[in-house]
């Protein structure tokens, strides 16, 4: 197994992966915020736990060679689903899309994307240097 294919590592991609996809659909909800009767879209909030049970675990076999083991499986499916935002502000046109608040996720879509590749890229400058590869 390669560094990157270790869970935690597995998820933070999975987790950027999810910041990419939901930049795409922001940059849409901004770019159709003038379009008559367009209504946003988000994506479902990100879940580790959920992303951890479904990374590259099922491929390492897990024993229990004592009574005190915790016997652990996972199983999912990947993807990331969408949802429609609930405006309460619809303009005249009947879009339900805001711009201020579209700009605001945006931001803190692009800050926490950058914590992730900040957090992912010192894991493994961490292991290398444990490794003595550094």
């Amino acid at each position: 197994m390669g560094i990157g294919n270790l869970p935690i590592l597995s998820a933070l991609k999975s987790k950027m992966n999810w910041h990419q996809a939901r930049q795409k659909l922001l940059a849409e909800n901004i770019a159709n915020a003038e379009t008559p009767g367009y209504r946003g879209r988000d994506l479902a909030q990100f879940n580790f736990e959920t992303m951890v049970s479904k990374s590259s675990v099922n491929s390492i076999s897990i024993a229990t060679t004592q009574a005190g083991h915790i016997a652990t499986t996972s199983t999912g499916n990947s993807g990331f689903a969408t949802r429609d935002l609930n405006s309460f502000e619809i303009t005249p046109e009947g879009n339900g899309v805001v711009l201020e608040d579209e700009m605001m996720k945006l931001s803190a879509n692009q800050m926490d994307y950058q914590a992730a590749t900040s957090l992912y890229t010192r894991s493994l400058k961490l292991i290398k240097t444990a490794l003595g590869r550094s």
